[in-house]
């Protein structure tokens, strides 16, 4: 295993790489304990950011920018999965792979749009020269039915615009009324984040900027990643993540928040929300980030999140591979309430009720807590637990990882907790070796975390009344 990564090592081109190196990582992971059963995760080395979610050619599409030698930044590519459910993913390898004039450093994060009988993908190529100056591009490539992938060779966006720095990045392309539009996260060189709007007859181009996206009249820190914009019910609904946000505009407790906006109208014309909403935590847990929604053709607005954090170690790194993803969500407005569900078609994971104390590793926790407090702990054999205290009728709620296992990122603290305004009616816990999902009131909360336990067996304790479901193993 290599234990130090040299900025040489990290950007080598993938034909020098020695065979054996991914598979040693594979064996690593095939002896860890620490692998999931039913979440997305990398066959080797580093998941990053989810990337051309879309239905194309009657299934989903999925890619994840992945560096597969070890688990670090480097070399990135995406990594094509499909699926017929949302729930049981196909993986078929690395298809946008980097190295060519408008990528040579690697294939950034980017989306998908279904353009007549193929798939559009527009990405960030990231482009240095030989003193190490970053040049981003924005790029374009092309998916058939056959998933054969063929890059465009020249940039649809060349440079960054005027003002803006080399943090140009993340385009997600959606269409309105015979145009093509592209949000670009980007920095000021005054240090402020921003998201830029790009216009186009055409997805391949020419793409010329229109305006800035205004949802808000906040400063929002000095880098906008991410950004992706979606309508639910007509209202406009911005998720992206603000780095260096200031805790006066948005308390977190994250190196840096996925956040998000909700509009009550939009105007087309100067890409403005009416009456936006404050910014509100995505998630109110600890590693959640780079979320990636769409408006699917069914009618549903999805979503998936990095279950990652940029600038964070985790413990599976010594094995040789890091990350994994949410479960697919469907995100609606009830009563003016943003909310996230897991997708209907995870109901298919459940297998039984468990009735003992001791739980499989992959294991849904259910409790109708109305105007109960209670604590739920799941512990393991060697000591270890993750804790939710809840304070039902005072909408209150902690989880606390302090002792759940290696302990990591603890400079930003190792409990999380959160308030609803109506009091907690009901938990829903997915827990999958070391991931757990948290849904509080069907999702008008949600609690996302790792943990590493050395422990491999699991039991719940719960002085409230709770159902346990056990759960597939998929991967």
């Amino acid at each position: 295993m290599i234990t130090k990564w040299t900025t040489k090592l990290r950007y080598l081109p993938y034909k020098d790489w020695p065979a054996e190196q991914i598979a040693d990582i594979k064996q690593n992971i095939n002896n860890s304990h620490w692998r999931l059963g039913y979440h997305i995760q990398p066959s080797s080395g580093l998941m990053n950011d989810p990337n051309g979610f879309s239905y194309f050619n009657n299934q989903w599409h999925l890619f994840y920018q992945s560096f597969p030698y070890g688990p670090v930044h480097g070399l990135k590519n995406w990594t094509h999965l499909t699926s017929k459910d949302l729930v049981n993913w196909q993986d078929h390898g690395p298809a946008l792979l980097p190295g060519d004039a408008q990528d040579s450093h690697g294939a950034y994060s980017g989306s998908g749009i279904v353009v007549d009988d193929k798939l559009f993908l527009m990405y960030t190529g990231n482009v240095r020269d030989k003193d190490w100056v970053r040049h981003p591009k924005q790029d374009g490539a092309w998916l058939d039915k056959n998933n054969h992938l063929q890059k465009i060779a020249t940039p649809l966006i060349d440079q960054v615009k005027s003002g803006f720095t080399d943090h140009f990045r993340d385009p997600q392309i959606i269409e309105h009324d015979g145009q093509y539009y592209c949000l670009i996260g980007a920095r000021k060189k005054d240090d402020t984040g921003h998201v830029l709007v790009y216009q186009a007859p055409n997805v391949t181009g020419p793409w010329s900027y229109k305006t800035e996206l205004k949802f808000t009249d906040e400063q929002m820190g000095y880098m906008i990643e991410c950004p992706n914009l979606v309508f639910i019910d007509d209202k406009p609904v911005l998720i992206f993540c603000p780095q260096g946000i200031s805790q006066d505009v948005l308390k977190h407790q994250n190196i840096y928040p996925n956040a998000y906006v909700v509009g009550e109208g939009f105007d087309w014309d100067k890409f403005e929300f009416s009456n936006p909403s404050t910014i509100k935590n995505l998630d109110e847990g600890f590693d959640v980030y780079a979320t990636q929604a769409f408006n699917a053709p069914d009618g549903r607005v999805l979503s998936i999140s990095w279950i990652g954090l940029p600038d964070t170690t985790y413990p599976s790194d010594v094995e040789g591979w890091a990350h994994c993803y949410s479960l697919v969500k469907e995100l609606k407005l009830i009563g003016g309430q943003f909310y996230q569900q897991p997708v209907v078609e995870n109901n298919q994971l459940v297998e039984a009720t468990i009735d003992s104390k001791e739980i499989s590793a992959q294991t849904k926790i259910s409790a109708a807590v109305s105007g109960l407090e209670g604590t739920i702990k799941i512990t393991t054999e060697e000591a270890e637990e993750i804790k939710i205290i809840i304070d039902a009728p005072n909408g209150k709620i902690l989880v606390d990882r302090t002792k759940a296992g290696i302990p990591f990122a603890t400079d930003f603290g190792t409990t999380r907790n959160a308030k609803v305004t109506k009091g907690i009616k009901q938990l829903d816990l997915y827990l999958d070796n070391t991931v757990f999902e948290l849904y509080v009131n069907n999702g008008e909360l949600v609690f996302t975390g790792r943990i590493f336990p050395q422990g491999k067996k699991f039991f719940v304790e719960s002085d409230l009344p709770v159902t346990k479901q056990r759960l597939k193993k998929i991967y």
